[in-house]
């Protein structure tokens, strides 16, 4: 479900007017996401296009951070969505009663299954985010950063044990580990902080090889340790459907980022437990929308428990050599 908010032709035709786009020629809701109205939309000048209303659960205060990020990092080579402006210069409008802008579309498809070929791309993709954000000078907190942990598991407390007898106290115990042991003064920077695969797109090179083609859903992205982006990756890319970690595929995410960008020896050191940070803040937004979403809503829940698994692996993880290096 990925079309909260409805527009109508007049509406959108309006709505085009302020640009210099042509006409409109196809214009349909896409059905992946979960978190804003996404539309594809074709004009007679310019070609395709995706257009997003923005939904309750996005800040408006917080989209002209996000909308900017992804100009400067267009502007520096990264494959990302270009916010387009319209003849007043301005990308942030309205549409429908929400917050709306039109970014320009990626070509490339995102990987239903993971292979060991897309992990390398992955990595140096992430690098080079990493370091074309250098030059963006505003910064946003992470919302759902180690602060956000504790709250969230309170929020989960009265549902959390039906999904799972036992979950919350065990969720607790990783909680305060995790916490006491959370690394301070890594490198940071401007991290997308939710690249999960279908936020990756890939094109097939001659025999078979993926390239990275374009990274899209800058709608989590904000300011902390650049290391930490790798643990999101290592948790969502190098774990099989059967929750093995793939060491194979971690070596090579964690081989293509160095080779551009170096982790320094306290970044080596605090992996496993960014790792785990990464792994328990997963679990603890699913395992909010699991324990709030009422039933009968048009929306599919993600598995917490999966994340669970995540996380013992991490917590058993007594250096970077769990991760092959």
């Amino acid at each position: 479900m990925a079309v909260y908010t409805e527009v109508s032709d007049e509406a959108l035709r309006a709505f085009l007017a302020d640009y210099d786009l042509g006409e409109l020629l196809a214009f349909r809701g896409i059905a992946e996401g979960v978190e804003n109205s996404n539309y594809a939309l074709k004009t007679s000048e310019g070609g395709d296009f995706v257009l997003t209303l923005y939904e309750k659960r996005v800040d408006p205060a917080e989209l002209p951070w996000f909308l900017g990020l992804m100009r400067h990092l267009a502007a520096q080579g990264v494959s990302c969505p270009l916010p387009v402006a319209g003849r007043d210069g301005i990308a942030l409008r309205e549409l429908a009663g929400r917050p709306a802008a039109i970014c320009t579309f990626l070509p490339g498809v995102w990987p239903r299954r993971v292979r060991q070929e897309h992990c390398a791309p992955l990595g140096a993709a992430l690098a080079a985010l990493h370091g074309a954000g250098e030059g963006f000078r505003a910064e946003r907190p992470n919302g759902l950063g180690p602060r956000a942990w504790a709250p969230l598991l309170e929020r989960c407390r009265a549902g959390g044990d039906a999904v799972q007898p036992g979950l919350v106290a065990e969720l607790e115990g990783h909680l305060e580990g995790i916490l006491r042991d959370w690394p301070r003064g890594l490198p940071r920077g401007h991290i997308h902080a939710d690249l999960f695969p279908d936020n990756v797109f890939f094109l097939e090179e001659e025999r078979g090889t993926p390239r990275v083609s374009g990274l899209i859903d800058f709608y989590f992205a904000c300011t902390d340790y650049l290391a930490y982006d790798l643990a999101v990756c290592l948790n969502a890319w190098c774990f099989e459907p059967d929750l093995a970690f793939n060491v194979t595929k971690a070596r090579a995410l964690l081989g293509a980022y160095q080779a551009m960008r170096p982790l320094s020896a306290a970044e080596l050191e605090a992996l496993p437990v960014l790792c785990r940070g990464a792994a328990i803040r997963f679990l603890l937004t699913r395992l909010y929308d699991w324990t709030h979403t009422p039933p009968g809503a048009l929306v599919t829940r993600k598995d917490p428990l999966e994340y669970l698994r995540r996380l013992r692996f991490h917590a058993a993880a007594r250096d970077v050599g769990a991760y092959g290096l």
